[in-house]
């Protein structure tokens, strides 16, 4: 949009913290007091029978590694095992790793290890849609999640994975941190059908540098070019305005995105239904920014198809 039309609108895992004595010292000690020492015993005299003061285990204890090291590390040697021998217990990186592990897996929800292995994420895969394999980042679909949220909420993600949902900054940092990632955005309106486009590379800065987007050329799709105008932009929320507009296109359009002053696109606005509204879901090359849309989602696939973690 022109900027003159914006302005418009347990068990604890620790070391063991019994002590040791003398078997023989116990007894002597029940019977004399403390007056008599184990310094003044004789131990070159008599053997030494070391055991536990409040159980029957006579050995020494072994050695017990901080449990968050010990799990990193099990979790790790998983990871790799998995990813050279392509066992069933691979941690796949993303939904594409998925779909190169199994073809024949089908759309829905699945647990992914973008970061490090010890933390899964849970995310929506589309297994159908132009070869599989990708990875849901945004979705829309009926309105029952509010998308008119703060900067915390957008950073750490929100909404049902199965519905709608964003799956946050900071999710989505990671994920194109690892790979070399595609975008495709697909959409439906109320009556003329489906539309899509598509983008040969997608990835975001860090918090730092205010998530910004970086996006590859227009390859194609038949709902035109709407999002190259918001390319190089930082994210903006109604609480953290980054945009070049001299007001707040959050606010005054009640969505967050990467926009410019303020946008082409606007996947996060009210869900609607038919009919003109200024503020809902729209791509503005498709059916006009004042159309509100039924559907909507933002995808990313690596960009080598099956490169991936078999």
């Amino acid at each position: 949009m022109e900027t003159n039309d914006e302005a418009d609108t347990t068990k604890r895992v620790t070391k063991p913290n019994w002590r040791y004595v003398d078997s023989d010292e116990e007894e002597e000690e029940k019977e004399k007091g403390p007056a008599k020492k184990r310094a003044h015993l004789d131990e070159e005299e008599r053997p030494i029978s070391k055991k536990k003061i409040h159980g029957e285990r006579t050995e020494a204890p072994e050695k017990t590694e901080a449990p968050e090291t010990v799990t990193l590390f099990v979790a790790l040697l998983g990871f790799l095992a998995s990813a050279a021998t392509g066992s069933k217990d691979f941690l796949p990186i993303d939904c594409n790793d998925i779909y190169c592990h199994d073809n024949t897996s089908c759309s829905g929800v699945y647990t992914i290890f973008p970061g490090d292995p010890t933390t899964p994420l849970q995310v929506y895969c589309d297994m159908h849609t132009d070869g599989g394999g990708w990875t849901v980042f945004l979705q829309r679909m009926d309105g029952t999640e509010n998308f008119y949220r703060p900067w915390s909420h957008y950073k750490a993600g929100f909404g049902n994975m199965a519905g709608e949902y964003w799956l946050g900054l900071e999710n989505i940092l990671l994920l194109t941190l690892r790979k070399e990632n595609e975008l495709r955005v697909d959409m439906e309106d109320w009556k003329v059908g489906k539309a899509y486009a598509k983008y040969s590379s997608f990835s975001i800065d860090s918090e730092v540098d205010g998530y910004q987007l970086h996006l590859g050329k227009f390859t194609g799709g038949n709902a035109g070019d709407s999002l190259t105008y918001h390319n190089n932009m930082k994210f903006s929320t109604f609480d953290r305005d980054q945009d070049t507009w001299r007001g707040n296109c959050a606010k005054t359009y009640l969505c967050a995105f990467w926009n410019n002053a303020c946008h082409h696109a606007n996947p996060t606005g009210l869900y609607a239904p038919p009919g003109l509204v200024t503020s809902g879901i729209f791509w503005n090359s498709w059916r006009g920014r004042n159309y509100a849309l039924k559907t909507f989602a933002m995808k990313i696939r690596s960009v080598s198809a099956c490169a991936c973690a078999q």
